[in-house]
Order: structure tokens, then sequence, then C-alpha cells
């Protein structure tokens, strides 16, 4: 029988997983000093939000290598308080 806590837990993951929402983009800029990434970005319906060009904070700034300015790219954001946060980015 499951524990409050594993419970608590397979909770909190799957509540993250589901807040983690995929979308494709256009990189405009990379500032990896900052660690953000300005994308140009269709629109992401589960957050409400139209096609804009945004910076976003990435979490991992690793994830930045190997990405340039014009490539088209897949990623996974996340609100995180009054913040969108970049948590996958890969180019297509």
């Amino acid at each position: 029988m499951p524990t409050l806590r594993s419970l608590l837990i397979a909770t909190t993951l799957t509540l993250a997983a589901l807040a983690a929402q995929a979308a494709e983009g256009e990189v405009q800029k990379i500032d990896t000093e900052r660690g953000t990434v300005r994308l140009k970005h269709g629109e992401i319906k589960s957050l409400d939000m139209p096609p804009m060009v945004m910076t976003f904070r990435v979490r991992q700034t690793g994830q930045l290598k190997g990405l340039a300015e014009g490539d088209k790219v897949t990623f996974e954001v996340e609100k995180d308080g009054s913040q969108y946060v970049v948590t996958v980015i890969r180019k297509r």
C-alpha cells in the first residue's frame, strides 16, 4: 500500500510534467552570461500565450551550447512564479 509520502511525490512529479508546455520557435538571441534566450514562438494554447517574441530564462544554460541565432527549436516552458522558464530546448 502506498504511503502518503509516495503519493505526494507522485502527484508533485505529475503536476510538474503537466506544467511544462512544449512549443516551437526560432532563436533570436542567446545570452549565456545571463542564462537567457530570446525566442520568436507560435501560440502556446495551454499557457494562453499568443505568438510573440519573448526572452526566457533557461533553467540549465548548458542547453544553449550548440544553438545559434536563426535556429528552429522545440522547447518546453513552465511558469515559475511570475516568470516563464525554458526547461528543455533543442534544435528541430
